[in-house]
């Protein structure tokens, strides 16, 4: 297996001289239908060993991408957030974009706790099937289901929500009481794409928190609760080029890939949406 971001290709950049930090956590703690996504981030470095160098707009690898060592999932899990606040806010410390490869979506937690201490104003674009809004599921307050619930009540995060179709009825009173902005999945079929994505009053830092399952399974089909109705690859990417435009990008995620035997396309088409990613931060 690769041991670090396209691998083959590039050199595993210094910490303090890269401009992206990959940070894979490998957590597994709480899903609830299809397993598998502690072998995500795995499989998105090694996918990204096959990865063209020019993402069709510029070579984002030649300013510098550091793959730390996986965060250890072992044990509490607030231990392991805490794991992810100090990698993050060690890639932050090195002047570098966290990008954190996961695992279940719980991970985002530690990242917005690190970020957090950096810039106490920032917002979060969520690309995802599921809003994530439950309080607790299945007895947990820090399950998959509830991790924009703690970004948004625990800390006090602005969240926008892109491509969400699939929703319990607490997620839409929470969204309707607390007026969270989102573009679900039909309204963007039905619409298109609005040509201010973000309201006007939306934070210029941005942090983007990318679950695949937000794409369709007709792109990426290796994930716990693949639902259909999702975003297209072209979609996505204007999508994310919109989310940027005129604000600053401060780090993001992309988790939920759960690899399945003889499916190569979806961990590649992961890592190339990391790849992508990087690609929307200009080099400073």
């Amino acid at each position: 297996m690769a041991s670090h971001f396209l691998e083959g290709e590039i050199n595993n950049a210094r910490p303090e001289e890269a401009a992206f930090h990959i940070i894979p956590v490998p957590l597994e703690s709480s899903v609830s239908y299809g397993g598998g996504t502690a072998e995500g981030p795995a499989a998105i470095v090694e996918a990204s060993t096959q990865l063209e160098l020019w993402d069709g707009k510029s070579v984002p690898a030649n300013n510098g991408i550091h793959t730390s060592a996986s965060v250890d999932c072992s044990g509490d899990i607030s231990k392991t957030l805490d794991r992810i606040e100090d990698a993050v806010t060690y890639a932050v410390e090195c002047e570098a974009m966290p990008l954190v490869l996961g695992g279940e979506h719980t991970v985002t937690l530690g990242a917005l706790r690190a970020l957090k201490q950096k810039y106490p104003k920032f917002g979060v674009v969520q690309f995802d099937a599921h809003a994530d809004l439950r309080n607790s599921y299945e007895g947990s307050l820090y399950s998959h289901a509830c991790v924009m619930r703690r970004a948004a009540d625990d800390l006090g995060l602005p969240i926008f929500q892109i491509g969400v179709r699939a929703l319990c009825t607490e997620e839409v009173e929470y969204r309707k009481a607390n007026d969270i902005p989102h573009l679900d999945a039909r309204e963007l079929f039905l619409k298109g794409i609005p040509k201010h994505l973000l309201p006007s009053d939306f934070p210029d830092r941005i942090y983007i928190t990318f679950d695949v399952d937000g794409l369709d399974p007709s792109v990426i089909r290796a994930t716990g609760t693949p639902v259909p109705g999702g975003i297209g690859w072209h979609e996505a990417l204007t999508l994310l080029e919109a989310a940027v435009q005129d604000r600053e990008l401060i780090g993001a995620d992309v988790v939920e890939l759960a690899p399945m035997d003889g499916d190569r396309a979806s961990d590649f088409a992961s890592a190339q949406l990391a790849y992508l990613i990087m690609g929307l931060k200009p080099a400073s």
